[in-house]
Parts: C-alpha cells; structure tokens; sequence
C-alpha cells in the first residue's frame, strides 16, 4: 500500500515509516496539516496516519476538509490526548480510526493493515481466483459457472481466505476474522470448517485451490 505518515514530531514519524516500510508498504511522511491536506487531494493515497496537534492546520481540520472534497481514503487518527469526547470528536470527522499515544508500533501496523483491508473489500465486490469467484454483493460462489452452496459460516471463511488469497492465514487470525469472539486454541472447529469447504469447492474440480501448509495455517492459491 502506499501510506502518507503526518506527524510534527520527527522521530516518531521516523519510526512509524520505517515499521510501515519493513512491511513492504511505500510511505510519505509529511509534518505540517496543510502540505498534508494538499498531497491527499493529488495523490491516491490507500491509508493516512494523521497526528491531531500539527502545525499549519490541525488534523481534525484535515480530515474534514477531505471529507468534504470527497476523499474517500481511510485514516487513523493520532493523538496524545485519549479523552473519550477527542476520540468521538475525531470519529465525527470522517476519520474511520482513533489511537491515542502512546501507542505501539505493532497496534498501529495492525490498524493500518485492517484500514487497508476495508480499503480494498470497498474497491473489490467481485473476487476471483481461477475459476472460482465470489460476489460480495449478492453473496453468490460459484466454481466453473457451477453455484456453489455454502452455510453463512463457511461463506465468511471462504470470503477471508479469497482476500488474503496467496497468503497463509494462520488458525487465529481466521478465529478472529471468522468468529470473531473467544476460542478455545485447542478446538479443531476451524480445521472441520476448512474440510467442508475443501469439499465444495475443490472435490471434482481442478486445480485444487485450498492448500494446508502444515503446522502454519491454509492459502487459497492457485498452483504455480
């Protein structure tokens, strides 16, 4: 993704870039909410990281200003005041996020890949993966022209796996995704789950699409 970082404080900035970067994203860092509100307006940006207190015009300003010019991209809002009404102030905005500092920089990787997740489930209603697609709309899955009838459960699995498709998606990460609530790591529900889908989607079809990488998690690929 490319991310525009506008923080005033220099190290911090320095800091979230470089996290931003070893994740492989391309990253601007702008310090001042003018220059930051210009390079939102020219360039498509997928997230911007955009600190409150900045000199020039202040982040709340910021985003407002792109909401009312309809600019549409995600931003976390940063913040070294935590108070409940900033937050919902910052909400009201148009920012889709809020993260008071101090923060750390895992939380704000975390946030800013969920950020461009939504980015992209917004941009994509139609996924497709050789010859199986998935219509985030009407919710329909077909394999080859062939509907394919899932439960609502095995739907949302299939869904996260076809955005994440190419990447191994590890057991938690599809409890969180998919369940979204307490689970007990020792359940086998998700590999019963990843069966029945394997089932519908890949018994009488080929290429296999759903690969085990044993002891790490499954991937929706096609075969290279």
């Amino acid at each position: 993704m490319r991310v525009l970082v506008v923080e005033d404080e220099h190290k911090t900035a320095s800091f979230i870039r470089k996290a931003l970067q070893a994740e492989g994203h391309v990253v601007d860092v702008l310090h001042d909410g003018s220059e930051a509100l210009l390079a939102a307006a020219n360039t498509p940006f997928d997230v911007i990281v955009l600190d409150i207190m900045l000199p020039g015009r202040d982040g709340l300003s910021v985003v407002r200003q792109m909401r009312e010019r309809r600019i549409t991209v995600p931003v976390l809002l940063l913040s070294a005041r935590g108070e409940v009404g900033e937050r919902i102030e910052g909400l009201d905005a148009g920012a889709d996020d809020y993260l008071p500092k101090p923060f750390a920089l895992e939380e704000v990787l975390a946030r800013v890949r969920a950020l461009g997740r939504r980015q992209s489930e917004a941009k994509t209603p139609v996924l497709r993966i050789a010859d199986l697609t998935l219509d985030s709309v009407t919710r329909k899955v077909k394999r080859g022209g062939t509907p394919i009838d899932l439960a609502p459960r095995e739907y949302l699995l299939l869904e996260f796996l076809m955005r994440s498709a190419g990447r191994i998606c590890g057991r938690m990460a599809i409890v969180e995704k998919v369940w979204d609530y307490d689970f007990d790591p020792g359940s086998n529900l998700v590999d019963v789950y990843i069966m029945r889908l394997r089932e519908k989607i890949d018994a009488g079809f080929e290429p296999k699409l759903l690969h085990t990488v044993r002891g790490v998690g499954y991937v929706l690929k096609e075969p290279s």
